[in-house]
């Protein structure tokens, strides 16, 4: 099977995951190189692996963000009898941020912008209700443009049960937050900002992995200490040690909104990220207390209050 849909021509394989292998492919109607994430006939028969890949489409294709890999298409081709369903994205050039912390300690202000670039990508899907449930280094690429989101598989939207109907779960351990694992909870923001606190916390400590599991009670903290205090970084940012104490607090009211991290850890690297303007008309998805976003009418930015923030502490709050 070279083309798909009659429009999609196959060029070269460049990745092979468990469900899908990704291809580079051409589009002939916008004339473009795309990348095409092909599932196998088998998978394509999964309800399960289909209906993963058809949430990573209509739920990526709604954001349209630099900080969010770009979904083009969705659909389904049949060959010599078998059918195959395939998801169309821009073709990202970049090594993922896995690869980066296998290579050993990140400089602080790379860490902190790739950090930052990640929350403004949140900030987008946040604003329209859109949770990702799985930040973590391997679904984030680094390009020449910044970082990119990948893999909107098991997102779900703000509200929505968290648990599946048969009460499993679904991402990876180690970046859940506590109020997944107990599972009573419905799907919030706050989750994906507990991921990204691990994600920063793992950025800063020279690639060391979260721990095995998810910490689920907070009575429990004393056996993972190495979430409990970051790594002493020379130079690092007061502001950014901060973020990262909001964003592991055990109470999901408490942990930053996608935007107040995205703007204050860019603040930190004097690095510029494009953030969702939030309006009367579509307001925060997630209320958090100690970090404010205030919105300047003149300017059209957001201002994060500074003020807000404790500037002493490294310390996992209690």
């Amino acid at each position: 099977m070279r083309d798909l849909g009659g429009r999609y021509r196959l060029q070269q394989q460049i990745g092979q995951g468990g469900m899908a292998a990704v291809w580079q492919a051409y589009d002939t109607v916008l004339e473009r190189v795309v990348a095409v994430k092909l599932l196998t006939p088998e998978h394509t028969q999964d309800a399960h692996a289909y209906d993963r890949a058809h949430n990573e489409a209509r739920y990526a294709a709604r954001i349209g963000h630099p900080n969010v890999a770009a979904v083009y298409d969705f659909g389904t081709s049949r060959r010599a009898g078998l059918g195959a369903a395939y998801l169309v994205m821009e073709l990202i050039e970049g090594p993922r941020l896995v690869d980066y912390l296998r290579q050993g300690p990140m400089d602080w202000r790379f860490a902190v912008k790739v950090c930052a670039e990640v929350a403004a990508g949140l900030a987008a899907a946040h604003g329209h209700g859109i949770v990702h449930r799985d930040i973590k280094p391997a679904n984030v690429v680094i390009t020449p443009a910044g970082a990119k989101i990948l893999d909107f598989g098991i997102a779900a939207m703000t509200g929505t049960p968290d648990r599946n109907a048969d009460g499993s779960m679904v991402g990876t351990a180690g970046y859940m937050a506590p109020e997944r694992v107990e599972g009573h909870h419905p799907v919030t923001p706050a989750s994906d900002m507990y991921a990204l606190g691990v994600l920063l916390h793992q950025c800063l400590a020279a690639g060391r992995p979260p721990p095995p599991g998810p910490l689920p009670e907070p009575d429990a903290l004393h056996l993972f200490p190495e979430l409990l205090v970051l790594p002493t970084v020379e130079d690092l940012a007061p502001r950014v040690a901060t973020i990262w104490a909001g964003c592991m607090r055990d109470d999901p009211v408490q942990r930053p909104t996608a935007v107040a991290a995205a703007l204050i850890l860019s603040v930190c690297v004097d690095a510029q990220v494009y953030v969702p303007v939030v309006t009367p008309s579509r307001p925060p998805t997630s209320t958090s207390s100690g970090f404010v976003d205030s919105f300047d009418a003149e300017t059209m930015e957001h201002r994060p209050d500074l003020t807000a923030l404790p500037t002493e502490g490294w310390q996992r709050p209690e």
